[in-house]
């Protein structure tokens, strides 16, 4: 037996003689001896077979380190040769009745609407899938996609159908900025296949009303917090916001303002926030110039284990570290454009250079224009944190350089943030 590439070990300060060791693929986590570590280093031969048993299971040893890291390199392929579900995440509308500033989406908005004929090219494509045993997803996405309430229903309702007569599953969850999530809107959507909804309140009353003003100029902040609280008692929500580094250290006032609002942590399935990024063309406005264009920005990891701690402490979910892949890996996960364009990122939504088909054309060949193996090097190969980023995010390398020429190495990001990461959830996660 041989220790993983894919393990980062941790003294234990608090207890001399100990470690954590916390596996990337597995993403288990288990607190040893510093005897049973080193017995572990020299083989294994000296552990027990329940030792050996439990190391193995974890991640900890592998039979063969060359065989590991080739199953790593595969990865992708062997998971898209399984009969993973359909995912779609569908953008009905690229309108919104909101005006951030920060707009990733801003270059190309515009009155842009899904028409009916392409929604029901839509329907006929996921149907397809469904013939073929699969189960299948969508993420309705804008704009802001409850404009189009008539098209979102027009498309669900006879998948819904559908699934319900093939013995398959189906499932829609809307991001959303939470405006027109009254309760009605999501009695309507409930037996339709409505499973939950994200909604954005970029921390307390003004610093959102700022950053995410209705079109007319006015906050949106009030109307947002009145509907998740008519709602939250029927569907699953999710709540994220937008920081920058000037002003992360006042969101967790949010968090206090959803708890004396009613919106308690039994009430949400996650609470998380994520950095302004620049907008698709890479440009930033007025105050956003502190938007994160890199993931190894020194700033980023400080804000985001400061946030999620502050979520975790009060009670609240937040996503764990888990082995992530860029939807861009994988084959039966699209993103299609209101004109029925195909892309493989909604990040890439926009440029014209990323469009890999379309619903009538079908998909052609993008392993050249995304640089699929970009990450399949011996650097990356024999780096502990790959299973957690698989070289990264594509969006924020093409920012850099203007193309997908290389990995967005999240080493720094990591070096500087995942045990305390593991931490966190060994001590302050909700149990």
């Amino acid at each position: 037996m041989q220790t993983s590439h894919y393990l980062k070990v941790y003294p234990c300060a608090d207890k001399p003689g100990r470690v954590l060791l916390f596996t990337t693929r597995r993403c288990a986590v288990l607190e040893c001896s510093e005897a049973l570590w080193d017995r572990a280093r020299a083989g294994g031969e000296e552990l027990t077979e329940k030792e050996r048993e439990t190391l193995s299971r974890l991640g900890v040893l592998v039979p063969d380190r060359a065989a590991e890291r080739e199953e790593m390199r595969t990865i992708f392929d062997t998971a898209n040769g399984e009969k993973r579900p359909f995912s779609a995440l569908v953008t009905l509308t690229l309108e919104c009745n909101l005006a951030c500033p920060y707009c990733f989406e801003d270059p190309f908005r515009g009155h842009h609407r899904m028409s009916a004929d392409t929604g029901k090219l839509l329907v006929h494509k996921l149907l397809e899938q469904m013939d073929e045993d699969r189960d299948v997803v969508v993420d309705f996405y804008g704009g802001e996609a409850l404009m189009a309430l008539p098209l979102l229903k027009d498309i669900a309702a006879p998948l819904a159908e559908a699934a319900l007569a093939k013995g398959v599953k189906f499932g829609f969850t809307i991001i959303s900025n939470g405006t027109l999530l009254t309760r009605r809107v999501v009695e309507e959507l409930l037996p339709l296949g409505l499973e939950g909804v994200r909604i954005t309140l970029d921390g307390p009353p003004d610093i959102h009303d700022q950053q995410r003003p209705f079109v007319s100029g006015r906050g949106s902040f009030a109307t947002i917090l009145a509907n998740a609280r008519a709602v939250c008692d029927l569907v699953p929500l999710d709540i994220g916001g937008n920081y920058t580094r000037h002003n992360y250290r006042r969101f967790p006032e949010l968090l206090d303002l959803l708890i004396a609002e009613g919106i308690t942590p039994d009430k949400l399935k996650y609470a998380f926030f994520s950095p302004i990024t620049p907008k698709a063309d890479g440009s930033v406005s007025g105050d956003f110039s502190s938007a994160c264009a890199s993931s190894s920005e020194p700033w980023m990891s400080e804000a985001g284990l400061y946030l999620r701690e502050e979520v975790l402490k009060r009670g609240f979910n937040t996503p764990r570290i888990r082995m992530a892949g860029c939807m861009v890996e994988f084959d039966s996960d699209v993103v299609v454009a209101y004109d029925g364009g195909i892309y493989k990122c909604p990040s890439f939504m926009g440029d014209e250079n990323l469009r890999v088909g379309s619903l009538a054309e079908g998909i052609a060949d993008f392993r050249e224009s995304h640089n699929l193996d970009v990450w399949k090097t011996d650097e990356c190969l024999d780096c502990a944190y790959l299973p957690l980023c698989f070289g990264g995010c594509r969006f924020l390398r093409k920012l850099i350089t203007g193309a997908i020429d290389g990995v967005d190495c999240r080493r720094d990001f990591y070096d500087a943030s995942l045990e305390r990461l593991v931490r966190q959830d060994l001590e302050s996660r909700p149990k």
